[in-house]
């Protein structure tokens, strides 16, 4: 199930992002990049809807995932 991010108060959306950053990790090559960038820059990306916002029942689990992977899993479940 996809949630808009609009729908989020700021703090629960930047806490999403912040936990989606630590887990992940980044590669931004030989340059260091702030954490506050860092949070900029997928803010910008669901604001642009290049990522969504992906919620699970099942484990009650939320993840950022691009939304071209969103429309593919949406494919195979219709």
């Amino acid at each position: 199930m996809l949630i808009p991010h609009q729908e989020l108060k700021e703090s629960t959306l930047i806490a999403l992002i912040e936990e989606f950053i630590d887990r992940e990790g980044t590669d931004y090559g030989e340059s260091e990049v702030s954490r506050s960038a860092m949070i900029a820059q997928v803010h910008q990306q669901l604001s642009s809807g290049k990522v969504v916002i992906c919620y699970d029942p099942d484990s009650q689990s939320c993840n950022l995932i691009t939304a071209n992977k969103a429309s593919t899993m949406q494919e195979n479940f219709e």
